[in-house]
């Protein structure tokens, strides 16, 4: 895709404006998360003394980072991000299907009889989760290499992904403070994101700027003859313009690099490809009516369960108003309470920024400013759907981008390895760190 500028110059919400204050949002996390945030910092963090406490319920924010000029020039023009990596954006896909105007039949039926549905990646590891964004750009970057860390137990968590998730956090600590809750069972899970869909929401409306905002659904995912795929993500920066002219909020994406050099194209990629999929869902899942009985029904959901007594406190407690005769909240309840809020919002602006951040001292190396290209991106997501769906073998890096090999754990049993490369051990390489979706499968147990 060629580099592209907008005419016009956005200015977003500058983050001084959004120091701690004695009413700073929260974000509610379950017991489990925050023991694994806090793994992440205590990992993240091996030369200090300093270990975090899973007793302690709330964090306060820090002060936040000097804010940087998001939308201008002064740092690194990314346009010398585009001399030092001159690839075209493919808008190739492994196979020329139609377009999605045209009504194709079941999916199962156009899976070869060896690869049927219930034999693919996505119903043997994600049918009761849905597809994450992150798992998306994983196949991007090589399916090969998605293939092997689902059918061997995951990647192995590296210094440079633990140091990056940590980052993460404290990004998101400047904006607001975590409050712990005791939840039972998955609808328990599930109205918790909700939950904190809500307050980002009210946050973004009110002050113009959230951070690690929960995208729960797309409703159903049209692209060609694919279908029926469920997808999450988790949004790292929206603001809102300064501007009174505008009024779509910016998606922005921050990444952490080990070195102080300028992403590959491969990188930029990437990384795009994950930004304008943040955008995919967003646009949809406002514009669509959400489809709950499809929810409940794929992820095998009771919409009348009554949550757990420690989550109800907290809604009680929040910031969007709960009738006095919702003494006991269903999962259908947070979910009509979800809807309403989808009906605030307008759809994401056209042009999506990426931040790339030296880990050691957490300056800003360049921002890439960019247009989102819908047709790419579709053709994208449906190569990648192609993967998870078991229509065919994972595909490895393509031969110029075989340096990916150097830093990969499964590169010793990989036909697609070059043998002159020798894998890196513990991965402290070039490639870019972003907080993902699941925290969960980022940290080593």
């Amino acid at each position: 895709m060629a580099e592209t500028s907008s005419e016009e110059e956005l200015s977003v919400v500058n983050d001084n404006n959004h120091k701690s204050t004695n009413n700073i949002p929260i974000e509610i996390v379950s017991d489990e998360e925050m023991a694994l945030i806090e793994a992440a910092f205590a990992l993240a963090s091996s030369s200090s003394a300093r270990s975090l406490s899973l007793s302690a319920s709330i964090r306060s924010s820090s002060s936040p980072s000097p804010p940087s000029p998001l939308l201008h020039t002064n740092a690194l023009s990314i346009k010398s991000i585009t001399l030092l990596a001159k690839r075209r954006l493919s808008t190739e896909t492994s196979n020329g299907n139609g377009n999605g105007n045209v009504n194709h039949p079941d999916i199962e039926d156009l899976l070869p009889k060896k690869t049927r549905l219930h034999d693919s990646f996505l119903h043997r590891y994600r049918r009761s989760r849905g597809l994450s964004v992150t798992d998306l750009t994983a196949a991007e970057w090589c399916e090969k290499q998605k293939e092997f860390s689902l059918t061997r137990g995951g990647r192995r968590t590296t210094k440079a992904m633990r140091a990056g998730i940590a980052r993460h956090v404290e990004l998101e600590e400047e904006v607001m403070k975590r409050v712990a809750v005791k939840i039972a069972t998955k609808e328990d899970g599930w109205a918790l994101k909700f939950l904190n869909f809500i307050h980002g929401v009210n946050q973004l409306l009110f002050t113009g700027l959230t951070r690690e905002l929960p995208i729960l659904l797309t409703s159903v995912v049209r692209i060609a003859y694919i279908g029926n795929v469920w997808m999450v993500g988790v949004i790292d920066e929206i603001q809102m313009p300064l501007t009174k002219e505008h009024h779509n909020p910016i998606l922005i994406d921050t990444k952490t690099r080990v070195r102080d050099t300028l992403p590959s194209e491969a990188q930029r990629r990437n990384g795009r490809f994950q930004l304008m999929c943040y955008k995919y869902l967003w646009d949809n899942t406002i514009a669509n009516d959400f489809p709950s009985g499809k929810f409940f029904t794929y992820f095998s959901l009771n919409p009348h369960h009554i949550l757990a007594e420690d989550l109800q406190v907290t809604i009680a407690g929040s910031d969007f108003c709960v009738s006095a005769s919702d003494k006991n909240l269903t999962l259908d309840d947070m979910v009509r309470y979800y809807t309403n809020t989808l009906k605030m919002l307008a759809p994401a602006h056209d042009q999506l920024l990426l931040r790339y951040e030296y880990q050691e001292d957490k300056s800003l190396l360049a921002e890439d400013k960019f247009e989102y290209d819908s047709e790419w991106l579709k053709n994208q997501i449906q190569s990648c759907l192609e993967f998870w769906h078991g229509q065919r073998e994972a595909s490895y890096a393509p031969e110029d981008e075989r340096w990916k090999c150097r830093y990969c754990q499964f590169a010793r049993d990989c036909e697609g390895y070059a043998e002159s490369m020798t894998p890196k051990e513990d991965s402290n390489d070039d490639t870019c760190v972003t907080h993902g979706e699941d925290i969960s499968s980022q940290i080593s147990s």
